[in-house]
């Protein structure tokens, strides 16, 4: 028996006809994956890095999502080799790596996410999902094609090294975070709405596309989206499970809430 993985984001960025739009999972159910995997959206951000849930819980996001066409990327909780192991045993295909700094942690990303000889990743793929138990036939001299590695600009060191970041050998894509770039810059909490921090995210993009690498951003303000998509990106990632379920809560309760305070005095 041989079973055929799905393509990596590293493909579906190389066939795509525009823009890609993505959706996160942050909250570990995997009924809430499986919602957001059949939105019709391109791509599945499932959150390791500050999603309340383990390793071994991603397994379960995954099949969730596996249905469906759409791709997944599971985002590890640090630039570490033992973790980013474990999360590609998993199954994960495509793993975002955050807090890329500078060219030095984007070529720790690539050693850690590539067999021997070329990097330093532990063979264990008969053991394990992602290589279907042995199922998947030449799973090991292949598996660079098995997987794609996204690396996370975040800070306004990462920024300045933007271009030397992308050119790093191994790198599929670059994937720009606004809150903690705008924390760095001095300005938590403000995100894009600073203009000094919408500047640095135009510039990154500028400068991760002189290196023919493509390039997403974070973007859960729809004119952002719009604006990064206008600028360039080749990918944005516009909601999360967590977000749209508190925003929207908040915003039928409310409506509700209005109309009973509206009527309080005909009682």
């Amino acid at each position: 028996m041989s079973l055929r993985l799905k393509p990596t984001f590293r493909d579906v960025l190389a066939g795509r006809d525009g823009p890609l739009i993505g959706v996160w999972t942050v909250t570990g159910s995997v009924v809430a994956a499986e919602i957001m995997a059949g939105s019709g959206a391109d791509l599945l951000l499932i959150d390791g890095e500050h999603g309340p849930f383990g390793v071994g819980d991603v397994v379960g996001l995954l099949q969730a999502a596996e249905p469906y066409p759409i791709t997944s990327l599971v985002r590890v909780p640090w630039n570490d080799p033992v973790a980013i192991k474990q999360f590609l045993d998993t199954g994960a295909q495509n793993v975002i790596v955050p807090m890329v700094g500078n060219a030095a942690d984007a070529a720790r990303a690539v050693d850690a996410v590539r067999y021997p000889p070329l990097g330093s990743r532990g063979i264990g793929s008969a053991l394990a999902r992602s290589g279907r138990w042995g199922r998947v036939a030449g799973y090991v001299p292949n598996a660079d094609g098995y997987v794609s590695l996204t690396v996370q600009i975040e800070t306004a060191e990462a920024v300045q090294n933007a271009a030397a970041i992308a050119g790093v050998a191994g790198v599929d894509a670059v994937f720009i975070g606004p809150s903690d770039l705008a924390a760095s810059m001095g300005f938590p909490g403000r995100g894009t709405a600073e203009p000094a921090v919408a500047d640095a995210v135009a510039a990154t993009i500028a400068a991760v596309r002189s290196e023919r690498v493509p390039v997403g951003v974070n973007a859960f303000v729809p004119a952002d989206a719009q604006r990064w998509i206008d600028a360039g990106a080749d990918f944005v990632f516009v909601g999360a499970d967590v977000s749209i379920m508190a925003r929207g809560s908040e915003e039928l309760v409310a409506r509700f809430a209005g109309d009973r305070a509206a009527g309080a005095d005909t009682y």
